[in-house]
């Protein structure tokens, strides 16, 4: 199944949980104080995330969660816009490389072994 993934700039991470998550109607799968929060939805994967020199709010890549894919991929469209293509485990494994205390893992498409850190 492929889940649209939107990756967003935020500058107030615990804000932008509180929002999102009321708007999303579910907490997120996964939350870095001051860094980072990730939901899985069925239909959607949306990642926030502090990014020095980019501007809270800012689209940072689209792409697509496809449990089919063999490999993470990147591309830009015509509009300059990077879309990436990855299994939910790619995704698990660079969490995992840039915030290894976060131990956040999928196996099977489901989260495994991750908690929330506030």
């Amino acid at each position: 199944m492929k889940k649209l993934h939107l990756a967003i700039s935020s500058s107030d991470i615990a804000a932008s949980v509180t929002d999102y998550s009321a708007r999303l109607g579910c907490d997120p799968t996964l939350v870095i104080a001051g860094a980072y929060a990730l939901w899985r939805t069925e239909t959607l994967n949306l990642s926030i995330r502090h990014a020095p020199g980019v501007p809270p709010g800012q689209l940072r890549h689209l792409g697509w969660e496809d449990d089919e894919a063999q490999t993470f991929t990147a591309e830009v469209d015509v509009n300059g816009i990077t879309w990436e293509r990855f299994a939910a485990r790619h995704q698990a494994e660079e969490i995992q490389a840039i915030w290894p205390a976060a131990d956040y893992r999928v196996e099977g498409g489901k989260e495994t072994n991750g908690h929330h850190e506030t």
